[in-house]
């Protein structure tokens, strides 16, 4: 393979080249991977920094008991806002949409995806989603107020702007459908010479095994948000109890793909983290073949789960010890990728960079999440911790804790690679410590909150729980403290850091191999691959 060269400092390789119009009509008419993995990257991002808002917001109500900044109503609908916002504008889409679009056709040695204009039409419709998402906001009664599962039978009878809302993530489901269609061909179909199956990174089998879920379980989505705007406009009496419906199916649709989403969130972050440790242990990765194929399994049993969220909606006790065993099998897969993830750990030559403390953060902070799970897969006591502040903390150990800080270790690893220039390492170590203390302050606590017996979603409180709420809002200050210290950083980076070189951390897989930031058409020609993305036992990359 060729080996990695600095980048002109000139010419900002992709940034500036390869646009077929000048400016910012350069960049949103851009069939370049690359430029349409940093056109969701910003969009994505913007949306995160609202999500935030709103979660503080929600934390400084519930500072103490009554009320404190926000009307009842006006809460239930930041929660709600939040959540959509949290969701469907920002986990669902963030790694496969960014990274993946950004790094696996470099990553297999193409030069794009195999629909570059499916690939621009999937943020195109992406932006007309999050548009009509935020019009919802502002008209036909105001924000929807029903949390982001849209719940029937509220949903059907609330007078706030739900159809809107649920339209724009029927939208959103086609964005991430296109997204999965495009992967999948380009995995099958453009891999260099000599980039085996076997050969294929750990990232790139993440994002094959999650766009088969996007393909897949997304059209439930889509068919339960048709049905659920048809209620809602037409009274089709489909969840309506006193026009023959079943609200209970309505759960039922939602979850068979939610459930599966979750996997859509969490499987590429697992895949980047595969593939930063061995970089920062210069150790080949512990069991290939078994992560490879736990990101399969994962998804796959990940899929028949989802009667796990309904234990106290009525359903039978068969149905319910079917759904728990199922629950309980799919935590093998993912023991299975913590273990290799520590063994690859095991004698290496640790560096730990900031991308190194994100990945071991997501081991940590996901572990925590993962069990918990089990507490909540467990029938017998899913039933006394079930819609309680305990759910809350634990999916945000799972989405924000995991998925998050993956999010942001790969931010921090490719980086240099995608602007040329470097953060500054200590800063980006700072932000991270505050971020970590200030996620458990926060989340902790509210999963003692939960045990301790304080539903979620309640605009109020007894005073009981008043202590533990404030230790949940400073934390919430805290952890926001650290989000905007790494956002600066990363900012002044992009402008005024230092050149990062080709290959700043000693990487194999073959976006080290390219200039930094990559050229318009990633390779001159196509490379032939002559050894594995994790063969540091016999490969000694450069340092640059």
């Amino acid at each position: 393979m060729t080996q990695p060269t600095t980048a002109n400092a000139a010419s900002r390789g992709f940034l500036t080249e390869g646009g077929k119009y000048p400016g910012l009509l350069g960049w949103i008419f851009s069939t370049d991977h690359k430029r349409i993995g940093l056109l969701y990257m910003y969009s994505v991002l913007a949306f995160f920094l609202v999500g935030v808002t709103l979660g503080v917001i929600i934390r400084l109500e519930l500072i103490a008991p009554g009320e404190t900044i926000v009307s009842a109503q006006t809460y239930n609908a930041l929660f709600t806002v939040h959540g959509v916002i949290m969701i469907f504008l920002f986990i669902i889409p963030g790694f496969p949409a960014i990274f993946g679009n950004l790094f696996l056709p470099i990553h297999i040695g193409a030069n794009d995806v195999a629909f570059p204009r499916l690939n621009l039409f999937s943020w195109w419709l992406y932006m007309a989603a999050a548009a009509l998402i935020l019009i919802s906001l502002f008209t036909g009664g105001g924000p929807p107020d029903t949390g982001w599962t849209f719940y029937v039978p509220f949903s059907a009878q609330t007078t706030t702007n739900v159809p809107l809302a649920a339209f724009g993530a029927f939208v959103l489901g086609f964005s991430s459908i296109l997204t999965g269609i495009n992967f999948v061909t380009t995995v099958h179909r453009l891999r260099a010479p000599g980039v085996y199956w076997g050969r294929l990174t750990l990232f790139v089998w993440s994002l094959y095994a999650t766009a088969w879920v996007q393909i897949l379980a997304t059209p439930m989505l889509a068919i339960t948000l048709v049905l659920l705007i048809l209620e809602r406009l037409l009274g089709a009496g489909l969840f309506d109890p006193g026009s023959g419906g079943d609200p209970i199916m309505f759960q039922h649709l939602f979850w068979i793909y939610s459930h599966p989403a979750v996997y859509i969130m969490v499987l590429p972050a697992m895949g980047i983290v595969s593939d930063i440790i061995p970089v920062f242990a210069r150790k080949p990765v512990f069991g290939y073949w078994a992560i490879a194929f736990s990101s399969i399994g994962i998804a796959s049993a990940g899929s028949l789960v989802w009667g796990h969220h309904m234990f106290v909606s009525g359903m039978s006790d068969m149905a319910i010890l079917v759904f728990s065993l199922l629950t309980f099998i799919v935590a093998i897969p993912s023991a299975v990728k913590v273990f290799n993830w520590v063994a690859t750990l095991y004698k290496g030559s640790i560096s730990l960079d900031p991308p190194m403390l994100f990945a071991l953060t997501f081991i940590f902070l996901f572990s925590i999440g993962g069990l918990t799970g089990l507490i909540l897969g467990s029938a017998a006591t899913d039933v006394h911790v079930h819609d309680t502040n305990f759910v809350v903390g634990h999916f945000h150990y799972v989405m924000f804790g995991g998925t998050g800080f993956a999010f942001f270790g790969a931010m921090h690893y490719w980086f240099p690679k995608i602007y040329g220039r470097m953060y500054h390492k200590k800063v980006a170590t700072l932000a991270w410590g505050i971020m970590f203390t200030g996620f458990n302050i926060l989340y902790f606590s509210m999963m003692i909150l939960g045990l301790r017996g304080m539903p979620r979603r309640y605009y109020d409180y007894l005073p009981e729980y008043t202590d533990l709420n404030r230790v949940a809002t400073v934390g919430s200050w805290i952890l926001v403290a650290g989000l905007l210290l790494m956002f600066v950083n990363l900012i002044r980076g992009a402008r005024h850091g230092a050149e990062a070189g080709g290959n700043p951390w000693g990487g194999l897989t073959l976006e080290w191999t390219l200039p930094s930031p990559p050229p318009a058409e990633n390779f001159a020609t196509i490379p032939v691959v002559d050894h594995g993305p994790y063969d540091y036992d016999r490969v000694s990359p450069p340092h640059e």
